[in-house]
């Protein structure tokens, strides 16, 4: 079992450091750590309300998002060029130490 440190920002700037084990998304993570983080699909890619900010440094060792994500991401709120799904991001080795802002708000276009 291979463990990272992520670092989240909240809203208020404030950052939290967690431990998480290598192949958990990023939205779970988050969650288990009490994290203001919806997921209000539950993982499955069908809102954009875990939307996080990847910081730049480490936005290019993460896989191409989709176009299923993209288009998710369109819904956003606070979209940034280095913006991602928390449910689509899978912790690896080599995303030890990256830097991820949670949006102060979220867009929850279930049932629209």
């Amino acid at each position: 079992m291979t463990l990272v440190r992520l670092y989240f920002i909240k809203h208020d700037g404030n950052e939290v450091e967690v431990t998480a084990e290598c192949g958990a998304s990023i939205l779970q993570i988050a969650q288990e750590n009490g994290l203001e983080i919806e997921g209000a699909c539950e993982g499955n890619m069908a809102c954009s309300t875990c939307h996080v900010i990847v910081d730049k440094e480490f936005y290019d060792l993460l896989p191409e998002a989709s176009d299923e994500e993209e288009e998710m991401l369109d819904l956003a709120s606070g979209l940034r060029a280095t913006s991602r799904l928390g449910c689509q991001l899978l912790v690896t080795s080599e995303l030890d130490g990256m830097k991820l802002i949670l949006p102060k708000e979220s867009r929850n276009m279930i049932g629209f």
